[in-house]
């Protein structure tokens, strides 16, 4: 095969197969779990051993599956929303307290359209989660474009706003009166997501969050308002120059993230919890900026580095109990990921430099 043929079939492969980023990617994620195996061969156990159960409890079952689809959920809104907000070049990393703010806004829709038909009630509660998560989300928005405030700042004091704000409402006005504990009362069964599966605790907002990133997928490679959004945030200075509104873009960088994040408050509390409670998230929002990263921001792609996540997070318990690792290893895996994703192009300039200085 001549050396232009060997080229243009290297070149059909990388674009119809496997693209790059989507490579560079499995590389990370393969290169942390390859640390994480000598990590704990280090401490004395059996690396295959502790995968093998780490899997088979996320994976190599119903529950096992319908709990990961369920961890899913939250983990591809908040994921979804970031990687369209990094697109747009808006740093937004308030997810989590949009979760909450979205969260407590189901709850809320819910409880006052009680007795009223599923088909109401549901959407209501969704329209208010995300209204709610994309008006928090809007303060940052304002601080960045009216005072040039960072939002990578803004967005993480935010966070801590909402929280708390949500534990003062459930402390105090929406408290279920007949609990000594920080949450709503109990949704009826028609404020409550569908079950997909008998027997597990899978719901419809799967379904949803698989939609939503279809959808995503196709606004921004397919659509106007997409690429602006993308040439936005690659250069706004160019993209102004053409003509482009950018802080049209900005606004929906910032509206996207906290409508998205708002749906996955609406998915825990309609689908899995069926009330507002304080800890409603174990750091969904936080973890989701590592999904993002993973996913390449690139929707389908986030979705996918949700499923893994949700995986980690589900098996870590019996991993521990099976195999003697701490749980605490996914922790460290996921990190690894975030390092090796930040430093990927760091080795090939580096040899890249060698080969400069050795000639």
């Amino acid at each position: 095969m001549s050396e232009s043929a060997s080229e243009a079939a290297v070149g059909l492969a990388r674009r119809w197969l496997l693209p790059r980023s989507v490579l560079s990617g499995i590389l990370c994620v393969l290169a942390a779990f390859a640390i994480g195996a000598l990590l704990i061969a280090a401490i004395g156990r059996d690396p295959v051993l502790a995968y093998l159960s780490l899997f088979e409890a996320s994976l190599g079952s119903t529950n096992g599956l319908a709990e990961t689809a369920i961890r899913t959920v939250p983990l591809a809104f908040c994921g979804i929303g970031i990687a369209l907000a990094f697109r747009a070049g808006v740093f937004n990393v308030g997810a989590e307290g949009q979760l909450f703010i979205g969260g407590v806004a189901a709850a809320w829709m819910g409880l006052q359209l009680g007795g009223q038909p599923q088909w109401l009630v549901l959407p209501a509660m969704g329209l208010a989660a995300a209204v709610a998560g994309a008006g928090w989300s809007a303060i940052a928005g304002v601080l960045k474009l009216r005072f040039r405030a960072d939002e990578l700042i803004t967005t993480i004091m935010l966070n801590y706003i909402a929280i708390y704000f949500v534990g003062y409402l459930l402390h105090g006005p929406l408290q279920d009166p007949g609990s000594p504990l920080a949450r709503t009362a109990r949704l009826a069964t028609e404020a409550r997501l569908p079950m997909l599966l008998e027997g597990t605790r899978l719901h419809a907002g799967l379904l949803l969050v698989v939609v939503v990133a279809i959808v995503a997928q196709v606004f921004l490679w397919r659509s106007v308002a997409g690429f602006r959004l993308r040439a936005v945030g690659h250069n706004a200075r160019a993209a102004e120059n053409t003509g482009m509104n950018v802080k049209a873009a900005l606004w929906t960088g910032f509206l996207i993230c906290g409508a998205l994040s708002g749906l996955a408050g609406f998915s825990e509390v309609a689908g899995v919890q069926r009330r507002m409670i304080e800890n409603l998230s174990p750091g969904f929002g936080y973890t989701a900026i590592i999904v993002a990263l993973l996913g390449q921001t690139n929707p389908l792609g986030v979705l996918a580095a949700a499923v893994l996540f949700a995986a980690l997070q589900i098996g870590s318990t019996t991993m521990e109990s099976a195999a003697g690792v701490p749980s605490a290893l996914t922790t460290v895996i996921q990190a690894l990921v975030v390092l090796l994703l930040i430093g990927q192009n760091a080795l090939p300039r580096l040899f890249r430099r060698r080969a400069v200085a050795g000639s």
